[in-house]
């Protein structure tokens, strides 16, 4: 907590809220960053991950994960786990030049418009782990998890792309507001031009989807996508 008086901040975005970009909790992130400085303290980057987890689920009752906070708290590319305990263990995965050149350059990300209350989604997606059914497909999602990573340490950036389909089909059947028609004709589309898998990022229901697309086959999915009045 800080005892400040005086302060004003505003902020500007280059993306819309509410599309699956964890923007809420790289602004807060920053915000405690910035509180901290300017209050001459220094803060672990755990610290900034605990920190902007308890003014968005404990003080402002988000019903949301914690994935983002300490995303953007750590920075990088990292495996993230969440222990039942509430330990946060954050573990850098290590990638050649090679691996991560490429994989940024097949990574694709286009914008579908619909910002959506990540809330309603998320609050439906908690109640329906109750099921054994339910909890089973997250099971399945966190062994993905560890699959992917092994893709990336290894180089082997096509398998990349199949567990992020692998991923998608177990998300959507998570809670009822993550995917509509719509959007799984932007799927479908983009994976019959050459896309090898995606997602749509964030709780569901519209905003930005990502896909692993080799670079040759980019164009022709572009091509499809804005016919489809989705931005690159």
């Amino acid at each position: 907590d800080f005892d400040l008086n005086g302060i004003e901040v505003s902020s500007i975005a280059d993306i819309p809220g509410g599309t699956g970009m964890g923007s809420s909790s790289s602004f807060t992130v920053g915000l405690l960053h910035n509180l901290t400085a300017y209050s001459g303290l220094d803060i672990s980057k755990p610290g900034l991950g605990a920190g902007a987890c308890r003014v968005e689920l404990d003080l402002l009752k988000e019903p949301i994960g914690k994935q983002d906070q300490y995303a953007a708290a750590f920075g990088g590319l990292n495996l993230i786990e969440f222990l039942p305990n509430g330990t946060v263990n954050v573990e850098p995965i290590l990638i050649t030049d090679h691996t991560r050149s490429e994989l940024n350059a097949n990574l694709k990300l286009y914008y579908i418009g619909n910002q959506r209350s990540a809330s309603g989604i998320l609050k439906e997606q908690k109640k329906n782990t109750a099921q054994k059914e339910k909890y089973d497909t997250l099971g399945k999602m966190v062994d993905l998890v560890y699959d992917l990573k092994d893709a990336l340490t290894q180089g082997k950036l096509d398998d990349f792309g199949s567990i992020l389909h692998k991923n998608w089909l177990l998300k959507q059947s998570l809670a009822s507001g993550i995917t509509n028609q719509r959007i799984n004709n932007f799927y479908a589309t983009a994976l019959d031009a050459g896309a090898l898998g995606g997602k749509l990022l964030g709780a569901g229901g519209g905003g930005f989807m990502l896909f692993y697309v080799p670079v040759h086959k980019q164009l022709a999915v572009d091509e499809v996508m804005q016919q489809l009045d989705a931005e690159p």
